[in-house]
């Protein structure tokens, strides 16, 4: 996958991007943004461009087409590939909620069926493609995407890290997940994606201290010269203490950079993905 690629267009007119993940040789890994050609987020259309989200207010019919034209550009879902066999199945969601939960990622039919979760964990040694997902993916609007995979590419894993789930230790229990299903933490390779930044993630001053007293390499001051957080650098921090040794941050930050959905800059808005795919175990390519 290239850094970046734009592929099918949205019902709404915006091209799916991708900005590639380093997940190493076999795995493969992307984070969106809002769509090339995306118009601005107004208060007309806080979920203008590719918002993924089903939760956040957006209309659901649109969120599910949004949905499939990102499988279509990943080649996943129902379908067949020109010249080739059916797709692979589709993505694993999780509804998010701000803990240190690991589930293991599962075909879903419905909306409804995504497991409570801050990270979602996928083996592709575990059971035949037909009854596993393709990948599993993570929603952010501010807070971490973390991508995993193992060094063979057959476990990944998709984690939200926001304040509360990084301070409570999710990024820990996602390594120790895939350790539990043959993923070595020295072998893993880690991508983190569009976050907001410690320079713009201003806290109150008892947030800091007690986030800091739990997780000191968080302690961040703003551009402005005010408390903050760097969210970011506290999952780097925990995936070293883990034996993650290769980490890829590429530092983009959501408040600043448009392509991105923002809570923090636009309050109700949408939500990017971060997807990573499992490399195929039983002949089945993606």
């Amino acid at each position: 996958m290239s850094t970046t690629g734009r592929h099918d267009e949205t019902p709404e007119g915006t091209a799916v991007e991708l900005l590639a993940a380093a997940l190493g040789p076999r795995a493969r890994g992307c984070f969106t943004t809002r769509g090339a050609g995306a118009p601005p987020v107004s208060a007309q259309d806080p979920y203008a461009g590719l918002n993924l989200a089903l939760h956040v207010g957006d209309d659901a019919a649109r969120v599910g087409r949004a949905r499939r034209r990102l499988e279509e550009a990943l080649g996943l879902g129902p379908g067949r590939r020109a010249g080739a066999g059916p797709r692979p199945p589709g993505l694993a969601w999780m509804n998010q909620i701000h803990s240190a939960v690991v589930a293991r990622a599962r075909l879903q039919t419905r909306p409804d069926d995504a497991p409570a979760a801050d990270a979602l964990v996928l083996s592709s040694r575990a059971s035949p493609a037909a009854r596993r997902p393709a990948g599993a993916a993570v929603m952010v609007a501010d807070c971490v995407p973390l991508l995993l995979a193992a060094d063979d590419g057959t476990i990944v894993a998709a984690v939200h890290a926001g304040r509360r789930g990084m301070l409570d230790g999710v990024v820990t229990a996602a390594v120790e997940a895939m350790a539990g299903l043959g993923a070595d933490p020295a072998g893993l390779w880690a991508a983190i994606g569009p976050a907001i930044c410690g320079s713009c993630y201003e806290v109150p001053e008892r947030m800091l201290q007690e986030a800091a007293a739990r997780e000191p390499a968080c302690a961040a001051l703003t551009r402005w010269g005010t408390p903050g957080l760097d969210i970011a650098a506290g999952v780097v921090a925990q995936l070293r203490r883990a034996g993650v040794r290769r980490i890829d941050r590429p530092g983009w930050c959501t408040y600043e950079d448009r392509r991105f959905y923002s809570h923090r800059r636009d309050g109700t808005t949408g939500r990017i993905v971060g997807a990573a795919l499992a490399a195929p175990t039983d002949g089945v390519g993606q």
